[in-house]
């Protein structure tokens, strides 16, 4: 399993629910990584996506604890343990946790490969992605050329996990 997220240099991912920046490039990334794949979300994610409707052209599927959340064109689990058997029946290769931060997590253990946005800026947050860096299991695996936007300078990061 994938996971995929923009982070700056604290390893931070948003805050009071937003996005840290939108940078159009890293969107670009976003949406050629996962389109027509499988993308795992929490409620709180997808609130933030516009008029809380899901990812078009991909399987949505959404971790939330409350057993009557329903979402229209999208698959509701309500525990990890229930999220890794409906995932059973898809490429792991096709599937991508998309955030926020409980469930980058709780699915971190469950995933090999990382495709990371690294902005190289540091902004006041209250959500994180795990640094895989202070990890001893991953190790980058490639990293692009050094893009700007505007004044913001930016890479896109792919860590895989060491197999031992």
């Amino acid at each position: 399993m994938n996971l995929i997220a923009a982070v700056d240099g604290n390893w931070a991912i948003g805050c009071k629910g937003q996005l840290l920046v939108r940078i159009p490039n890293d969107h670009k990334m976003f949406r050629e990584e996962t389109t027509g794949k499988v993308v795992v979300l929490g409620r709180k994610t997808l609130e933030t996506f516009p008029n809380g409707i899901p990812l078009n052209n991909r399987t949505n599927i959404i971790l939330s604890k409350n057993k009557d959340y329903r979402v229209k064109d999208a698959i509701v689990v309500h525990s990890i343990d229930e999220l890794l058997q409906k995932l059973k029946q898809y490429k792991s290769e096709d599937v991508y946790i998309i955030g926020g931060e409980s469930i980058y997590n709780e699915m971190l253990p469950y995933c090999d490969v990382a495709h990371i946005t690294k902005i190289n800026h540091e902004y006041v947050a209250d959500a994180y992605f795990p640094n895989l860096e202070k990890s001893k299991e991953w190790e980058i695996n490639a990293v692009s050329e050094e893009q700007t936007y505007f004044d913001l300078e930016y890479t896109f990061v792919q860590y895989k996990r060491k197999r031992n």
